[in-house]
């Protein structure tokens, strides 16, 4: 049977006049300003033997709760799609503040709350009365998302596709490496002590054009490495620069072509170049970000702003115009397709004696020389990070492991394995290295949302995505990742023809 393909498009910007949360960073932003509009967008696959949804959100990230109600609203309705639904998040920071929840590890803020002065705790600058509530910002994704879903899987008909590879400079390493032996995520490298970059980047597009019945372009699926990030710090709703490119291609192709976007193993890059350093155009509130005089590069626009948005939007869509412009593949109607899914252990990330007194010696030390004054934003940043240490110490007593939701697919020649992790880029490319497949896509933030998984490198670097508290899980727990999500992807590809 030819395999069967449906799209759906869903707007989840909020109506005007609703303020909603911005989910993604360390301190309050509140909007209704809309600088571009958000959206979920399903693309349905089935064959003879096999099917999948994949349901793309412009979120920072994708709740282990939002992703149980989206999976029960479409399976009550299709019990043929359980444990055939992928959800994945573009990861903008400038999307919904909603009732999120993962890997419970203990929370860092219960832990300030028990060891601070009540009168010290840094409070929010705006009433969570001005938003949209978050428990109703939970409900309404979830509507919105099991929509698409049910809305993909419903059209679906008789269609084509074919799979091609382009390449567009959009992530970059993020993370500064000192003579010291320490790191720094946005460290600053116009020093005499900065030594490298910590890792490389991956300028590859991994792309699947689908056809209808009269061959007719109907989605792009882009896989690209690089979170949607660019206008994080901005209070404002956005897409990102997936916004951008979704516009230039619907201008190009017409308003019906569907976009799905998904992030591949990215949690230690960003569309900034850390050595052509270009500062905001306006204050950004990020100590990190700040730099003293930064000299004056030839370079990109600035990425912390539109104008940088409309440079990477235009890098991929240029991209994905031309490889189908030029390089017309071969379409296929048929293909094998075969979905698993499945629950992997993982180690949790443990923390030693030795650094627990030492987080509880800083909090301690911080209290007694700040007395006469509230705690601020940096403060609050910093603090998180020690009583994050704190609180799992306290969760680790009785806990070993944990256990994440994988999938793994093989799609003809194509590979596609999620992760829910802001998977760092090593991982991925020991698993594209190492896969059977012409091409292997990886989904991060896929299925849940438990934080940064750092390398080894990355860990005894330290700072920011390599704390403990950044993730559950380390090393280890990225190895056995990796190991399995191979064994999966060679099983699927062994005896047959790619």
């Amino acid at each position: 049977m030819p395999i069967k393909i449906g799209w759906s498009e869903i707007d989840i910007t909020p109506e005007k006049g609703v303020k909603i949360g911005l989910d993604g960073q360390f301190f309050e932003r509140v909007t209704d300003e809309v600088e571009s509009r958000i959206t979920v967008t399903a693309l349905a696959v089935e064959s003879t033997d096999d099917r999948m949804v994949i349901v793309s959100c412009d979120l920072v990230g994708i709740g282990s709760n939002l992703h149980a109600l989206v999976k029960k609203k479409v399976e009550d309705i299709y019990p043929e799609l359980k444990d055939k639904i992928i959800t994945n998040a573009i990861h903008t920071h400038n999307s919904y503040v909603y009732t999120k929840t993962g890997t419970d590890c203990g929370s860092a803020l219960d832990i300030l709350q028990r060891m601070l002065p009540e009168w010290m705790e840094y409070k929010p600058l705006v009433s969570s009365d001005e938003m949209l509530d978050p428990d109703k910002a939970l409900d309404f994704l979830a509507e919105r998302i099991s929509r698409a879903a049910i809305e993909a899987w419903q059209t679906r008909k008789p269609g084509f596709y074919s799979n091609e590879f382009r390449r567009a400079a959009v992530g970059m390493n993020r993370r500064v490496c000192y003579t010291d032996g320490t790191a720094r995520m946005w460290g600053d490298t116009n020093q005499d002590v900065f030594d490298e970059l910590e890792a490389g980047n991956d300028s590859g597009i991994e792309i699947i054009y689908t056809y209808d019945e009269a061959k007719e372009l109907s989605g792009v699926i882009a896989n690209i490495a690089c979170p949607a990030q660019v206008v994080e710090h901005r209070s404002y709703i956005s897409s990102d620069y997936w916004g951008k490119v979704r516009e230039n291609l619907k201008k190009h192709f017409g308003r019906n072509i569907c976009v799905l976007a998904l992030c591949s193993a990215a949690g230690d890059l960003c569309p900034r170049d850390m050595i052509r350093w270009v500062s905001p155009e306006t204050p950004i509130d990020d100590p990190n970000i700040h730099r003293e005089n930064p000299a004056e590069r030839r370079a990109d626009p600035s990425m912390f702003d539109v104008s940088g948005l409309k440079i990477v939007g235009k890098r991929v869509s240029n991209e994905l115009i031309s490889v189908f412009e030029d390089n017309p593949g071969i379409l296929k109607s048929e293909g094998i397709l075969i979905h698993d899914t499945f629950m992997l252990p993982l180690p949790l990330r443990k923390v030693s004696q030795a650094e627990y007194e030492d987080a509880v010696r800083k909090i301690e030390q911080y209290i007694e020389n700040n007395k006469d004054r509230q705690m601020n934003f940096d403060d609050s940043a910093e603090m998180h990070v020690f009583a994050g240490t704190i609180a799992r110490y306290e969760f680790q007593k009785n806990t070993d492991f944990f256990e994440e939701e994988i999938h793994v697919i093989r799609f003809g020649d194509v590979a596609i394995a999620t992760n829910p992790f802001e998977l760092f880029l090593n991982y991925g490319n020991k698993i594209r290295a190492r896969s059977p497949a012409k091409q292997t896509f990886l989904i991060e933030l896929a299925c849940g949302d438990d934080g940064y998984l750092p390398t080894e490198k990355a860990e005894k670097g330290g700072h920011y995505s390599a704390f403990v508290s950044s993730g559950v899980t380390g090393h280890e727990g990225g190895n056995i990742l990796v190991e399995k999500t191979l064994e999966h992807i060679n099983r699927m590809f062994k005896g047959t023809e790619k």
